[in-house]
């Protein structure tokens, strides 16, 4: 399933360059990049909880994500800088945010909740990612994980009420908590919380644990709907979707019972859908490509779901297993062209398939010598780790 994420994403953001026209007819009725973010959550939900919950330990669990996540996008990020320094792509405008809070930002994965432009178009999705382990361990920290249909729904419904609220004239600007306090100020006490709630959720004091646990989870739910450049609706939906594929996880492994999950999929796909109906026309997208997007993306979880039992081909589980790298190197690789040979005024799907003929063998190259070593290291580490 992140396999055919990633190339739907990739496809999004490759066709502004390579098939402009046809883009412009598609996105209203079909928006692929939300259809491959919302696959990559519910991927994400099913996967992340059971590997916190199977070591049974935060620490390990935190060591293992930070050389999941960390080593790739540091390399993408600092070719993204050179290539900047070198004037081979255009260099992003922080308006008067200094270079260390923009790097602070960045660091903790958190920057699109924190007022700050993302430096490559994708690392938003990596924000709410990010506020999706915090709120995994705040709830493992508490002993609520078990809890995850339960949270599901509820933010599926505080979803609907942010629609409500708008409706009424409640009307949170983005980046509302930037505004009112100031972009610097914010990442400052965002990122301290961040960095004090890892270190005491992975302590060996239950105290420090819980306090940890709840202080990261805290962040998270206050940043996401009042700080985020999506709509408060849309950011509610995205967490509530990811908690939606780990009720999917626990109900396929007997800790709760399937009709408890169809449920949980029954109100969430009802909540984000009747919230993307009442106020799903904007700047990023319409209601009706949002909506399509969002269903085909549960319908092609549920197909894998379905699938599990199967042998899957080789092409398909190859392009998962790269496919972080796959999200994160295009953008370089296509501002790069964007801003060498420039876009094509007419759509060319030669130049599309070259495009992808290219990346993936680069990706199947920062898979095996930059992800594959540091998930190897990270996971020696993690064993000498005291639980």
């Amino acid at each position: 399933m992140r396999g055919i994420a990633a190339l739907v994403v990739v496809f999004d953001h490759s066709s502004y360059t390579f098939m402009a026209d046809f883009r412009g007819e598609l996105m209203p009725h079909f928006n692929t990049s939300r259809y491959g973010i919302m696959v990559f959550f519910l991927v994400s939900g099913y996967v992340i909880p059971a590997s916190l919950e199977r070591g049974g330990c935060v620490r390990t669990f935190w060591i293992g994500r930070v050389f999941r996540v960390y080593p790739l996008w540091a390399a993408v990020v600092a070719v993204f800088l050179g290539a900047g320094l070198l004037g081979m792509v255009e260099s992003r405008d922080f308006g008067r945010q200094s270079a260390v809070t923009v790097a602070v930002a960045h660091a903790t994965m958190l920057q699109e909740l924190l007022g700050t432009p993302n430096l490559l178009l994708v690392l938003w999705t990596l924000s709410y990612e990010m506020s999706f382990y915090l709120l995994c361990v705040a709830l493992f920290t508490v002993r609520l994980h078990q809890r995850s249909a339960a949270v599901a729904v509820v933010l599926a419904a505080l979803a609907v009420l942010g629609v409500v609220s708008v409706t009424a004239g409640a009307v949170l600007p983005a980046s509302a908590l930037s505004g009112l306090a100031g972009t610097g100020p914010l990442i400052v006490c965002a990122s301290t919380a961040m960095v004090v709630a890892i270190c005491c959720a992975s302590a060996g004091s239950h105290v420090l644990r819980v306090f940890g646990g709840v202080l990261g989870g805290v962040t998270a739910l206050v940043l996401v709907p009042f700080n985020g450049t999506v709509p408060l609706w849309e950011g509610l939906a995205i967490l509530a979707v990811m908690f939606l594929g780990t009720a999917v996880h626990r109900a396929e492994n007997g800790q709760t019972a399937w009709r408890c999950a169809a449920a949980t999929a029954g109100v969430v796909v009802a909540c984000a859908v009747g919230s993307a109906y009442r106020y799903g026309d904007g700047y990023h997208f319409t209601r009706r490509g949002w909506i399509v997007a969002f269903l085909l993306a549960v319908l092609t979880f549920g197909a894998g779901l379905a699938s599990r039992r199967r042998r899957m081909p080789r092409t398909l589980t190859g392009l998962g297993t790269i496919s972080y790298s796959v999200y994160l190197v295009h953008p370089v690789l296509l501002a790069v062209i964007d801003s060498t040979t420039g876009r094509r005024r007419q759509d060319n799907p030669a130049l599309e398939a070259a495009f992808f003929a290219v990346l993936l063998p680069l990706c199947l190259l920062t898979y095996r010598y930059i992800e594959a070593p540091c998930q190897t290291l990270g996971r020696r580490l993690a064993r000498r780790m005291p639980p």
